[in-house]
């Protein structure tokens, strides 16, 4: 009887392989999360009602028709239509990011939360002209300007990105040389 081989199994076409897959489906569950919690809010909240939750935190429907901390929400429209698209290209590019790390551990993580919530937050655009926002946290009257899951997502993959691009570089072998098969 022949020996069973020991080749790893091949990869899908053009270098896609199950872990590849596995990092898009981490970010399509991103995307559920966010649009199920999103549904849930929109379902029970009225545009501008607050339910207090804590002292410090409250849940609230607003909508976002700019950028991080209402940046351009004060503009005549354009802007939903360039950040779909710069969000669109971002995403474009952390896939190809993705492709190339895929192996990897840290920024595929930070890649996929980071896709997740874009595309968790063009949905909004399109669906709803502008980001649907729910989460807000105070002190007194002085807040953080409201956000979501989505956010919340793009936050967390921007911190894993920016801690697995200053951690050193051993780590960073270290972090490829054990999910790679050896020859």
């Amino acid at each position: 009887m022949p020996e069973a081989s020991r080749e790893p199994a091949p990869a899908a076409p053009h270098g896609l392989t199950r872990r590849f897959f596995g990092w898009l489906a981490l970010a399509a569950l991103v995307v559920a999360l966010d649009q199920l919690v999103k549904w849930l809010v929109l379902s029970r909240l009225d545009f501008g009602e607050a339910v207090p939750v804590t002292g410090f935190f409250q849940l609230v429907l607003v909508y976002n028709p700019g950028a991080a901390f209402s940046f351009l929400a004060d503009h005549s429209g354009w802007q939903r239509w360039f950040f779909i698209a710069l969000a669109l290209v971002v995403c474009g590019w952390l896939l190809a990011m993705l492709r190339h790390h895929q192996r990897e551990r840290a920024l595929p993580l930070a890649f996929s939360l980071i896709i997740g919530g874009a595309v968790g937050n063009v949905i909004d655009r399109i669906v709803h002209g502008a980001v649907v926002d729910f989460l807000y946290f105070h002190v007194g009257r002085h807040g953080w300007p409201a956000f979501n899951v989505a956010d919340s997502a793009i936050t967390v993959g921007v911190a894993v990105m920016l801690w697995a691009q200053f951690r050193s570089p051993r780590d960073a072998s270290r972090d490829t040389s054990t999910s790679e098969n050896p020859s």
